[in-house]
């Protein structure tokens, strides 16, 4: 089947038949089992009462964040999609090794569920970590409205190496000065530049809240950076902090000196000591001007300990990636255009077009020198292989690179290798930089691969693969 890129790119109006994807959904199958997840307009106070009114907003039973949904590793979760929106959506289960077919993209493994309708999501979650879940239809807007929220995967057996595990995602939003999220979506600007950038961060939904903990209390931190484009470094000033995962995935036990940074999409696991103070400590987000409070840190109370214990790290999770490699499939992908980039021109529609032309059309990206057209992959893997895609960024802009369905490792970066085993779902790629990933062809269907900063991806930064 080819696959127009139409389909791919919210807001096109494309409908694909169910019967295209070869399963028709028998909701039938629905139990007590399955949560019910509605998409729905509704507001929420992401802004103090004294600053601005409540803001409207679209959420997942009508919060932004959505509930925080949990399972174990290994068990199937089932939730029921309703739309209660009035355009088409979908869910994107963000880094579970999922099953195609319930991977959540329209025109590629289901038809977009249509406003009305619904979809049964059926899925096993192999791996522990801290992922998430974000509308993937016009995901350029209905995410920057609130449609995502944080889905994790417990380990099989308990883990004890912290007294609490909370979740934090932080969000920037475009608010107006009476509290309304801005309706500029689809601006060339945006889509040509770094993204659709907020002028608020939020912390779980709420301008700069309040979080409490006790002296001596070791508690590890769930961050998901869920903005459409920036990019974060956030830190815990004044609290020793160790990574435990990223995106999902066991690091080593490192002691971080600074703040982590993520891209958009991407998650880390922090494992923080926050000792006894007399002052409030703060989460921070780096800007051009320092380190700015996103969220006040309290610490008051019983200590938990007189000390603390020596820190526990997280079993290894996930398929891992051979180093040796001789015999991996091979695939290359060049990115180029953006604003100030070098890209004169691209095919589209089956025509070679100038950059002035394309961006009439909303392309002002390519992979390969090709701009809104998908009817061939990137590459076809053989299932059970090993592969490896050579990324070049030839653009000025910094880019959010995101596999679906599989974790890769970053094995060479400009040309160095790297020998960090570090699985990931997400790599932040610098202007003119380029990388090698690899990662087991394991999973059947045909895959996304595309920039995470969501205006990229609407724009012309998207491809896929298939594993059969």
């Amino acid at each position: 089947m080819k696959l127009s890129r139409r389909a791919f790119l919210a807001g096109a109006g494309a409908v694909i038949s169910q019967k295209a994807f070869g399963r028709v959904i028998d909701l039938s199958k629905e139990n007590e089992t399955a949560r019910v997840l509605t998409a729905r307009r509704a507001s929420a106070s992401i802004l103090p009462s004294d600053l601005a009114s409540p803001t409207a907003i679209w959420g997942f039973d009508g919060t932004a964040p959505g509930p925080v949904l949990r399972a174990k590793a290994g068990e199937r979760l089932k939730v029921v999609v309703e739309n209660g929106l009035d355009q088409p959506t979908s869910v994107h289960w963000h880094g579970i090794r999922i099953d195609n077919a319930m991977d959540g993209v329209p025109g590629l493994t289901q038809e977009a569920i249509e406003p009305g309708g619904r979809f049964f999501y059926d899925f096993r979650t192999p791996d522990p970590g801290t992922y998430w879940y974000h509308s993937h239809d016009r995901s350029w807007e209905q995410n920057a409205r609130g449609l995502h929220g944080a889905l994790i995967v417990e380990e099989a057996e308990r883990w004890k190496g912290a007294d609490r595990d909370i979740v934090l995602l932080v969000d920037d939003w475009r608010l107006t000065k009476t509290g309304a999220i801005e309706d500029s979506f689809g601006q060339m600007m945006d889509w040509s530049h770094g993204g659709r950038l907020g002028n608020v961060v939020t912390v779980n939904g709420r301008y700069k809240p309040r979080i409490a903990f006790r002296p001596n209390e070791r508690v590890r931190l769930r961050l998901i950076n869920a903005a459409n484009a920036r990019i974060m470094d956030i830190g815990f000033r004044g609290a020793a902090t160790r990574l435990l995962a990223l995106d999902g995935m066991a690091t080593s036990l490192a002691e971080m000196p600074g703040p982590v940074r993520l891209a958009p999409a991407q998650r880390a696991d922090l494992l923080v000591d926050f000792p006894a103070s007399p002052k409030p400590l703060a989460m921070t987000i780096e800007t051009r001007d320092g380190p700015v409070a996103i969220a006040e840190i309290s610490v008051s109370g019983e200590p938990v300990r007189a000390e603390f214990p020596e820190p526990i790290g997280l079993p290894a999770a996930g398929l891992p990636v051979s180093s040796d490699l001789q015999d991996a499939r091979r695939a290359e992908l060049r990115m180029e255009g953006g604003a100030m980039g070098r890209m004169t021109g691209a095919m589209h529609d089956g025509r070679m077009m100038d950059i002035r032309s394309l961006a009439q059309t909303g392309r002002v990206w390519a992979f390969n020198g090709v701009a809104g057209d998908m009817n061939e992959p990137l590459a076809r893997f053989e299932r059970g292989r090993t592969a490896v895609v050579k990324i070049r960024n030839e653009t000025p802009w910094p880019h959010a690179m995101h596999v679906h369905g599989h974790h890769f490792r970053v094995v060479s970066r400009d040309g160095g290798a790297i020998l960090d085993p570090v699985l990931r779902d997400t790599d932040l790629m610098m202007p003119d930089e380029t990388i090698e990933i690899a990662f087991v062809a394991d999973n059947p269907g045909k895959w996304l691969l595309h920039c995470h900063m969501l205006e990229h991806s609407a724009s012309g930064m998207m491809t896929w693969f298939e594993v059969a």
